[in-house]
């Protein structure tokens, strides 16, 4: 599968939530971070979801937010993934981040250059990747 997502991430189901309309659904990553999404229930059925079943997260790397010292901090965003900055680099107006977690993932981000200034990102910061779970889509093996 080939997509223009810069983050794919490998999962497995290991919590389901329906309800009324959508599904919570937490995919556990290959470093053992939960994920957290929220699908229509359709998508539930139609991608035949379940506790236990592999399953990939893509999120478009715009849809990232980044934020540092996050103690004391909380967010409505289901998603907030500590790490390290392990790189940046940085175009005319945007910079892509990107994060590795401490299972080994790595979180891509687009934020703008002033962002990265005013963040102080740099290789070795500790950041945090903020991620809307109605940002995550949930795809399975055909």
């Amino acid at each position: 599968m080939k997509v223009s997502a810069r983050n794919v991430f490998k999962g497995t189901v290991s919590q389901l939530h329906p309800g009324a309309v959508n599904a919570e659904v937490v995919l556990t990553l290959a470093g053992g971070e939960p994920l957290v999404a929220v699908v229509t229930l359709a998508s539930v059925h139609s991608l035949g979801l379940a506790v236990g079943k592999e399953a990939l997260a893509l999120i478009k790397a715009p849809w990232v937010m980044l934020m540092t010292d996050a103690s004391g901090i909380r967010l409505s965003a289901r998603n907030c993934l500590q790490g390290i900055v392990t790189r940046v680099s940085e175009g005319a107006v945007n910079a892509e981040v990107v994060v590795r977690l401490p299972g080994g993932t790595e979180v891509f981000s687009i934020v703008t250059r002033d962002a990265v200034q005013e963040l102080g990102l740099a290789p070795g910061v500790e950041a945090t990747a903020v991620i809307k779970a109605s940002h995550v889509i949930i795809g399975v093996p055909a």
